[in-house]
């Protein structure tokens, strides 16, 4: 991108700033250190202080898993603890702790059912003291999205939503709009595979789908290491291997 086209870029997110009510540059961001991730959203990195939506790929448990763990690993590079809502017990926390979030700084909250993780979500929100909220829903209608975006805008404190789906009527709905900062979709795919006889670092194929004044986007990444960080494959990063069509246009 040359000078001019920064220049104009800039001017627009600080017009975008401004209908949106707030001053330029106020909004925080944690950056995912990879520069094709991080050069797409405003700011350089995941907005904090605002909602965000993750999803597996598909009905599947291994994507559901990805979509977690990709989670649990922006949280973990977060300070203080995190409050996560869900419906039955069947988060697996070594799983968590492998990306860097520890289950001493997790809350879990057994609520049941949407209605009630809803609910929960929105009063943690409103509480400043924690680093980030959770809740795993099926469905999350325009309307209890955007009483999640104002909570989460008026404490600081970052929310997530990751759809769980037990259908697909409720996985057809992730295709209806919601008042989220960002949206986001998360695939397993074989993991990076090894010189000699091993299992590699799991790989993920990460969709933006949604971005507020910034830009959608995919990319092939490795899945989270133990401090929480994704990374470019070495593979794609040099050029020696191109991305399967349809499956990523990550470039570092």
């Amino acid at each position: 991108m040359g000078q001019a086209q920064e220049i104009a870029l800039a001017d627009l997110r600080a017009q975008i700033a401004r209908l949106e009510g707030r001053p330029h540059g106020s909004a925080q961001a944690l950056p995912f250190a990879v520069s094709a991730v991080d050069r797409r959203l405003p700011h350089g990195g995941l907005a904090l202080g605002g909602l965000h939506e993750v999803a597996g790929g598909s009905l599947g448990a291994v994507h559901g898993a990805a979509a977690a763990l990709f989670t649990a690993g922006i949280l973990a590079r977060l300070q203080g603890p995190v409050l996560w809502c869900v419906r039955a017990r069947d988060l697996f926390e070594p799983g968590l702790a492998a990306v860097g979030l520890h289950p001493d700084r997790v809350i879990y909250v057994e609520a049941g059912n949407d209605k009630n993780i809803l609910l929960c979500l929105e009063e943690s929100l409103r509480h400043g003291g924690l680093a980030g909220v959770v809740g795993e829903v099926s469905l999350l209608t325009m309307t209890a999205s955007r009483r999640l975006q104002l909570a989460a805008e008026a404490s600081g404190v970052t929310g997530f939503v990751i759809r769980r789906w037990r259908n697909p009527a409720a996985a057809a709905d992730f295709g209806q709009p919601t008042a989220a900062t960002t949206r986001w979709r998360v695939t397993a795919l074989p993991s990076t595979p090894l010189p000699v006889a091993g299992v590699g670092r799991p790989r993920w194929f990460v969709e933006l789908i949604r971005s507020r004044a910034g830009e959608c986007a995919d990319w092939e990444l490795e899945a989270c290491d133990a401090q929480g960080f994704v990374a470019l494959p070495a593979d794609l990063a040099d050029g020696s291997l191109a991305p399967a069509a349809g499956r990523g246009r990550a470039v570092a």
